[in-house]
């Protein structure tokens, strides 16, 4: 059985961190969170699909971002601070 190929994006955009940068979680009391970042006069907010409920994807998702997000954290500190990176990964 072959594995299934994942769709390759169409298109990306690359917003860049610096100073003004801001993430931030907002928490509702009768609806789902929105996570905002902003970056200059560029803003993306990621929320779910329904305001009113969440599904098992949408908190993998969730998970996975928050997954990713620490990772990339790691990396930019590392660098800060001038340490190597971790084996496997990439230079």
């Amino acid at each position: 059985m072959r594995a299934r190929r994942q769709a390759r994006p169409t298109s990306v955009i690359t917003v860049n961190t610096g100073t003004g940068a801001v993430a931030q979680n907002h928490a509702y009391p009768l609806r789902t969170p929105v996570l905002a970042m902003r970056f200059g006069s560029v803003q993306v907010q990621l929320a779910t699909a329904r305001s009113d409920r969440v599904t098992a994807a949408e908190v993998e998702f969730a998970r996975e971002l928050a997954k990713e997000a620490l990772a990339f954290a790691q990396g930019v500190e590392r660098m800060f601070r001038g340490r190597p990176h971790k084996k496997g990964a990439a230079a």
